[in-house]
């Protein structure tokens, strides 16, 4: 009986070091959680063109509920911008002349293709738009004939020239650069959508860079650093010559972000993105104007379902002006069915969800515990000045906090404590680089 006393007294004593130390181990452990404040998924509200009523209907819509937007905008169409269209290259005389005895080809077909994008004949900018398509989808012979087509027509008279015009939308259907400013004043993002919005792939060199920077340059001059960080290159495009001249421009692309840990869908994948087993998955979608609104919602609860999602949502026209464009019932629909899965859905930026995703990816957690407190330590290898968005930790507590404060630096935490079966601890927001962080609990 002694014995069986001491064997049940010896497994006792056994298990509570078993679980005393198994607590201690978990003390002080720090995870940076994968979307902000434990939600679920993110999703972007983004806008290409920047049409009038994206701005008159949809943004007060998106303000009343809270909804940070990113409007990628056209540069060249906005009154005051500097920097406006036209072709650099030989004069346009000397190639229309060549084009009557030289067939266009893959090594001309670029600078040809950049005069037709610019040059001032009625109806020839549909013919650089047609010969893009054509050459992004591989049919670079098909590309050359409609630029010679082109030409032919205009050294025939068939195409009228005409007048250089202001090339600034006017009237009601304007927006000025005041007008952005202060719409970016209520956090939501602006980027390039280029100066002209032409087909980049069939651009050369000089006018393909001049579309890209000069489109940069007047958004930082007139909206400032914070606004040069993400770019759409035109019709979506994914040429790897214009990706490569555009990231060295820009930090980010919403055409493409190449990284291992994401695998990207663009708007015409239609594989299952929850078939994917990246760290993230980045999931585009581009409303129509016959897009049922079942099926917009689907993309939703389908995101709700996974926790590696990030639903990047394209639109353009807004109330009939602009293209494939959505009603305003359909949007406060759309909207408040957002809204209504608020606590799941971190709704932010194109440029906040990359910055939040890239800063988690790169960055060290170290955890200190000490007597009566943690120090952990936050930091990542990325640009500091661009890369500073707060990321969301999750760091295990002692069992006796009931109460709990956090400083980063000297900066007060905000912190909310909650338990699970592995134990106490505490979610807060820090951000990398900013100092060491401290908690400490009574």
């Amino acid at each position: 009986m002694k014995i069986l006393f001491t064997c049940r007294y010896l497994i006792l004593v056994i298990g509570l070091i078993s679980c005393h130390t198994r607590e201690s181990r978990i003390i002080g452990e720090t995870e940076i959680l994968k979307w902000p404040e434990g939600k679920k998924t993110a999703v972007s509200l983004t806008y290409d063109d920047g049409s009038i009523n994206q701005f008159r209907i949809a943004l007060p819509m998106m303000d009343s509920l809270g909804f940070p937007a990113t409007f990628y905008i056209i540069t060249g169409q906005i009154p005051g911008s500097r920097f406006l269209p036209g072709f650099i290259g030989r004069p346009e005389g000397e190639i229309l002349r060549e084009s009557a005895g030289i067939p266009t080809h893959k090594d001309n077909l670029f600078e040809r293709a950049s005069l037709a994008a610019y040059a001032p004949w009625q109806g020839l900018r549909e013919y650089h738009t047609r010969a893009g398509e054509l050459y992004e989808s591989g049919k670079t012979e098909e590309a050359c004939r409609v630029i010679d087509e082109a030409f032919e027509k205009i050294r025939n008279g068939e195409l009228k020239k005409v007048s250089k015009r202001d090339p600034y939308q006017s009237g009601e259907n304007s927006i000025t650069w005041d007008n952005i400013r202060s719409i970016a004043q209520h956090g939501h993002e602006f980027g390039s959508h280029t100066i002209t919005h032409p087909r980049l792939a069939v651009l050369d060199e000089k006018n393909l860079l001049y579309e890209l920077e000069k489109s940069r340059e007047d958004i930082l001059n007139f909206l400032g650093p914070g606004h040069t960080f993400s770019a759409e290159c035109p019709y979506g495009t994914e040429n790897e010559r214009v990706m490569e001249y555009a990231y060295d421009i820009y930090p980010a692309l919403r055409n493409r972000m190449p990284a291992d840990y994401l695998a990207e869908l663009n708007r015409g994948n239609r594989e299952n993105p929850g078939s994917f087993e990246n760290e993230y998955v980045q999931w585009q979608r581009g409303p129509l104007t016959d897009t049922p609104m079942e099926l917009m919602k689907s993309w939703v609860d389908t995101c709700l379902a996974k926790d590696n999602l990030w639903l990047v949502l394209v639109f353009h026209g807004v109330e009939g002006i602009g293209w494939e464009s959505k009603s305003s019932d359909e949007l406060q629909e759309y909207f408040n069915y957002l809204d209504h899965h608020r606590e799941k859905i971190w709704i932010a930026t194109f440029r906040d969800v990359t910055r939040y995703i890239r800063e988690r990816m790169n960055a060290t957690v170290e955890q200190v515990r000490e007597s009566k407190a943690l120090k952990i330590k936050l930091t990542h290898n990325l640009d500091q000045g661009m890369y500073n968005f707060p990321l969301t930790l999750k760091t295990y507590i002692p069992a006796g906090w009931d109460q709990v404060q956090g400083f980063q630096d000297v900066k007060v935490l905000k912190i909310r404590k909650f338990s699970d079966e592995k134990g106490d601890f505490v979610v807060y927001n820090a951000i990398p680089n900013a100092g060491d962080i401290q908690l400490s609990g009574k």
